[in-house]
Formats: structure tokens, C-alpha cells, sequence
């Protein structure tokens, strides 16, 4: 008898000890009728500051298909995606929020895109229930993605996405110290879809994006996988060097014409002031990629694990033992 695929769900959990049942549920619900599958389920503890992982010890314990990974600290949205990719053996991976916005019960369309012949499927929503802030954060991200990663610019990204085996296992041969799993899914391949699904408002809480980690996943993301800032940064510098010399014509040609002519003294603190912030701002950005590859040169992980539940040591699973 031919053995059923497999669907493995990774959920990065913070702050959701309230949301983090339900979403658990509704994906119990939903593989009840998609009985041709197996399932599991693995969720990830960010170091939540809340009783997050608590009550993912108490699924654990009530659940042996529902796998339980705790980090010794916070590392963010895709390093916690990285070690559930990781831990998951499923033929197809789905990663979906812990605050029950992105529809669990829609994932069997992502899986019926997958099944049609797609690498990757991207949730796309119609009508979105994200604050402005974080609307604006994810049309920036999109931008950049788009800039810096070429991706195409008829395909949405979103959190709520699924990929087949084969793509898993190209993602998580990346072991550098700044995953960005956007550029990991781009890198693998280009066969890629969306589908249409209904986007919930949060019932419970907001979200956990701030500014500052907004500005770290963009810059995570442009300088992990493209060296286009640096290629921006040498064509400014060639129009600014540019421009300085022909100021510096315009000023000689200037003053042989009109010996009365005084040197302006603002003109010259204002192109002082100009290149020399150009020179600063590439001068950072160099030293971002520098800094980028000395902590990998270092093999700073991308997590540390304090605990997992229902795997072994050896990353066996309970129902494998």
C-alpha cells in the first residue's frame, strides 16, 4: 500500500500563548478532511517573554504529532523558521503565523497548487488586516525584494507560504548567521504561484514587528543575498565624484571669466558636507557587509535551542522511536 504524503506545519511562536490553541486546533480540523495526508506539527518558541511555551508543552503532551522547539533567546521570525524547516520531514512544508490571522483551514489550496506541479506557493490576500504600520513594512519589503532580489513583480509575498521537499532541503543547507527565507525560497526556484486567501483581523494582541526589527529584516535581506547596494554605492559615488569635478571646472572657468568674482565659501561647506556624507553612508555599508562576514567567519548559529519536545537528542521523533 503506497505510503500518504506527508504535511509539515512550522509556526514561529511569540507572544501567543492566547492565539496558539486555536491555531493548533484549526489545523487538527482541517487535516480531518484532507485524509489522504499525514500531518505534524512544529512550533517554535522565539524566547517568548508570555507563557508561549508553556502552553506548547501542554500541546506537546496532549498531541505526539505536534513537535516543540524552545530558543535560549530571541533570533527573530526566520531563524525560528530555519529550525523548523530543519526539524520537518513532511513531502510538503507549510509556515503559517501563530496569531491566527493567516486561515489554517485555507491550506489545502496551497497544497492543491503545490500537487498541480509548483515548487512554492505564496498566500496572496484581497483585503489585508494589518495595521498601517506594518502595511507599509511589508510594502517596503516588497520593494526591496523585488529591487535587490529580482523577484517578480506579478508574485506576492507573504508569511503564510508552502514548498516542497526538495526546496526545504536546498534552504536549510544555508547556515549563515543571517537567514532571510524570502531569499532562500527565490534562490531555489523561480516556479512559484499564488493563491487567494481571506485574511483574518487579530483578535488578540499586536503585532510583534517593531521598527527596529523591520529595518533589520530589510537590511538582513539586501545584503544577505544581493550585492546590488554595493554596485549602488560605486555608481554614486562615480556621479558624485563626477559632479565634484565639473563643480570644480564650473568654479575655475568661473573665476578666469570674473577675476571679482569672490569664492563662495557655502557652496564649498555644502559640497565638504554632501560627498563627505556619501563617503560615510558607503563607507557603512561596506563595513555592514564586513561586519556580516566576520560573525559568520565566526559560526555565530542562527539559534540555540534550550529544549525540544516529543525529539530526541539524536532529532528523532517520538513517533519514530
Amino acid at each position: 500500500m503506497e505510503q500518504r504524503k506527508k504535511i509539515s506545519f512550522v509556526i514561529p511562536c511569540y507572544r501567543s500563548e492566547h492565539t496558539l490553541p486555536g491555531v493548533v486546533e484549526e489545523i487538527a480540523d482541517t487535516m480531518k478532511k484532507m485524509e489522504r495526508y499525514r500531518y505534524d506539527i512544529l512550533l517554535v518558541n522565539d524566547c517568548s517573554p508570555d507563557r508561549t511555551f508553556d502552553v506548547i508543552r501542554k500541546l506537546c503532551r496532549e498531541n505526539e504529532n505536534i513537535i516543540g522547539i524552545d530558543f535560549a533567546r530571541n533570533f527573530g521570525q526566520h531563524s525560528a523558521l530555519m529550525a523548523g524547516l530543519r526539524y520537518s520531514d513532511g513531502d510538503y512544508v507549510v509556515c503559517l503565523d501563530d496569531d491566527g490571522q493567516t486561515p489554517a483551514d485555507e491550506a489545502d489550496k496551497l497544497i492543491a497548487c503545490l500537487e498541480e506541479g509548483y515548487d512554492a506557493v505564496y498566500a496572496r490576500y484581497d483585503h489585508k488586516q494589518h495595521s498601517k504600520f506594518r502595511n507599509l513594512g511589508s510594502s517596503v519589503n516588497e520593494h526591496m525584494t523585488r529591487i535587490m532580489l529580482e523577484k517578480p513583480a506579478d508574485l506576492y509575498i507573504s508569511s503564510y507560504f508552502a514548498v516542497k521537499r526538495f526546496v526545504v532541503e536546498d534552504m536549510v543547507r544555508y547556515e549563515n548567521s543571517y537567514p532571510y527565507v524570502i531569499g532562500l525560497v527565490l534562490r531555489a526556484t523561480k516556479h512559484i504561484a499564488n493563491v487567494s486567501v481571506n485574511h483574518r483581523e487579530r483578535e488578540v494582541g499586536v503585532s510583534g514587528y517593531t521598527l527596529k526589527k523591520l529595518v533589520g529584516l530589510w537590511f538582513n535581506g539586501f545584503t544577505a543575498f544581493s550585492v546590488k547596494p554595493l554596485r549602488i554605492a560605486t555608481a554614486l559615488g562615480s556621479v558624485s565624484a563626477g559632479a565634484g569635478f565639473l563643480y570644480g571646472i564650473y568654479t575655475i572657468i568661473k573665476r578666469l571669466m570674473n577675476p571679482d568674482v569672490p569664492m563662495g565659501f557655502s557652496s564649498l561647506m555644502s559640497a565638504l558636507v554632501f560627498f563627505g556624507g556619501m563617503i560615510m553612508l558607503m563607507l557603512g555599508l561596506i563595513g555592514e557587509y564586513i561586519g556580516r562576514i566576520y560573525i559568520s567567519l565566526n559560526n555565530s548559529p542562527q539559534y540555540v535551542i534550550r529544549e525540544k519536545l516529543n525529539i530526541d537528542a539524536c532529532g528523532r521523533r517520538n513517533e519514530d522511536i
